[in-house]
């Protein structure tokens, strides 16, 4: 039956869409591994985007017109077939190796090898083909070869933020951790509101935020992105995620929406406001991040929460009104902030912290 007005089904509605992917599942089950004829196919049944289509020899084909395909030989040429002196991190779906490209742009190069992760290599195409802002690690390029797939992205030299807020050799002024703040709230309000749909990051902690040689902060990895479709206020999905950073309410709903993400913004402004990692293991009774905040502000110790690096060379007014704002982050769902509101309290902040000075503020 075709697709026509006189059956009911409007061309390029949702249901003629919906009726083009399912003609397609079904043809492309007879004759799986034939790539060739699976284009034909594709491209008979029309121009819209059908990502990804995976054949039976695991190679995907993306017909997204994003212009992101890059060699496979640039990449090793680029990492130098991977050297260990190119390494600069690992993740749980694979090593990341630093590089060069041929025209000389610095790149990062994550390096996906396992399988089970080959989801995580899907979805950061998707969420990041198209989608660009200040405040985002851009998305270069990507290739696949067998078993093994490659995500290359803009290099940030100055690594990621949990380098800065732990590292013994680094350290970040009062401004800085504001600015920081800020530049990731807009990032987190930028996917939030993006109009193909909400996007939802799911991983925001201290090492998937990216310092860039400015110290402009970005955000990175997005391997368990879900996108929400005008109209629906959330979509279920396994728990996933860092402990310590994961939304309460969502390890009990189940449901990602944009309030898991501005919970796990809450528990990062935490660390960048104490420079404490996410949950105290020195004490007899560890203690999340966001109980030890709230004991000792009802006791009105809050200077004890600052991270000893700063030196007491922070407005007061200013750290009390981000610590309350990072609890709301982290409260009830109903009450957490929109990331919209958060970006203008965070500015707020910044902007009297920047024309004050205090004794000892430099």
């Amino acid at each position: 039956m075709g697709i026509t007005p006189e059956n009911g089904v409007e061309p390029g509605s949702g249901q003629a869409e919906l009726c083009r992917f399912a003609v397609l599942v079904t043809l492309m089950s007879k004759r799986f591994g034939d790539t060739r004829w699976a284009g034909e196919v594709h491209k008979c049944l029309g121009d819209k985007q059908v990502l990804p289509i995976v054949t039976a020899a695991n190679n995907l084909i993306f017909e997204d017109g994003s212009g992101l395909r890059i060699r496979i030989n640039e990449v090793y040429s680029a990492t130098n077939n991977f050297h260990p002196s190119n390494f600069i991190g690992q993740g749980i779906a694979g090593k990341v190796f630093k590089g060069v490209l041929s025209d000389g742009q610095h790149v990062a190069v994550k390096h996906i090898t396992s399988d089970g992760y080959m989801d995580t290599f899907v979805r950061e195409i998707t969420s990041l083909s198209d989608v660009r802002h200040p405040n985002l690690v851009a998305l270069l390029g990507y290739c696949e070869k067998e078993d093994e797939c490659f995500l290359v992205y803009e290099l940030c030299h100055n690594g990621s933020l949990s380098d800065w807020l732990f590292g013994k050799d680094k350290s970040l002024s009062w401004i800085q951790r504001l600015e920081i703040a800020i530049d990731c709230a807009q990032g987190l309000w930028f996917l939030h509101t993006y109009p193909d749909g909400c996007i939802i990051h799911r991983d925001i902690k201290p090492t998937n935020i990216l310092i860039s040689e400015n110290l402009q902060a970005k955000l990175s990895d997005f391997g368990l992105s879900k996108v929400i479709d005008a109209g629906q206020s959330f979509v279920s999905s396994e728990v996933r995620g860092t402990f310590g950073y994961v939304d309460p309410e969502y390890r009990r709903n189940h449901h990602v929406n944009a309030s898991g993400d501005v919970y796990s913004f809450g528990i990062v402004l935490l660390q960048l406001l104490s420079g404490k990692r996410v949950i105290n293991l020195n004490l007899a009774k560890p203690m999340p991040l966001n109980r030890m905040a709230k004991v000792l502000t009802k006791g009105g110790n809050i200077a004890e929460f600052a991270d000893p690096k700063l030196k007491g060379e922070y407005l007061e007014e200013a750290f009390e009104a981000v610590l309350k704002l990072a609890l709301s982050c982290t409260g009830l769902k109903q009450q957490r902030p929109s990331m919209k509101r958060v970006v203008s309290e965070l500015e707020k902040a910044l902007n009297i912290s920047s024309s004050a000075k205090p004794y000892g503020y430099n």
